[in-house]
């Protein structure tokens, strides 16, 4: 498989964002998916639009979007983005929706077809914390999840798509007291090991037509 993986840049005064710097460590061949790393600005709807302009370019079987959720504990793929933008704090230009659906087109969630229990089990066994979320939030990175599932209803009906949030790395919470983090190499592990769980899925080769 094709995988195109995002990440933000950073945002909200941090001077990195976790997100980014473990994906730029990924390899760029995962067991048998080649994988193709693509830096998304943190701001409502220009961020969907180089993700579309990478999917106009070339053909990928899916496409993972990686963000940082810098209160959480563990390592947490996404089950679903709702068509709501109300945001806490601007984006990355200045950008504060409130209540704002995202696309009035739209279904009201759209659910991430990867196998997510299947990536969160396989990030727990390589030793790294996970869990499963029922929530992006309301912020850029639900924004960017929704308009995945957008894309995938409207023009990509093969696309699989799906969303990670990480916490913090150490660095970003020392002057942040009793704040989580995981260490770079070990979100980079753990995004890994949900990687390699999904060509082996029964849903995902159904999708891909390998399968009836």
């Amino acid at each position: 498989m094709n995988i195109l993986v995002t990440a933000f840049d950073a945002f909200g005064g941090e001077n990195i964002n976790p997100a980014l710097e473990a994906v730029e460590q990924l390899d760029e061949t995962i067991g048998e998916h080649t994988i193709t790393k693509l830096e998304i600005p943190t701001v409502f709807h220009e961020s969907k639009d180089v993700i579309q302009q990478a999917l106009e370019q070339d053909h990928y079987d899916a496409v993972i979007s990686v963000g940082q959720a810098g209160e959480r504990f563990n390592i947490t793929p996404e089950r679903v983005g709702i068509n709501i933008d109300d945001a806490r704090i601007a984006d990355n230009k200045g950008n504060q929706p409130i209540d704002v659906a995202i696309h009035p087109d739209g279904a009201p969630a759209y659910f991430s077809n990867l196998p997510i229990k299947a990536m969160t089990e396989a990030i727990k066994k390589a030793g790294v914390p996970a869990s499963l979320s029922n929530t992006a939030g309301t912020f850029v990175c639900n924004h960017v999840l929704y308009q995945l599932g957008y894309l995938a209803d409207k023009f990509y009906p093969n696309l699989l798509f799906g969303f990670i949030h990480v916490p913090f790395i150490p660095e970003q919470v020392i002057d942040k007291p009793n704040t989580p983090s995981l260490s770079l190499d070990t979100i980079t592990k753990g995004i890994t090991a949900a990687i390699h769980a999904i060509s082996d899925h029964p849903d995902v080769k159904v999708a891909l037509g390998e399968t009836h």
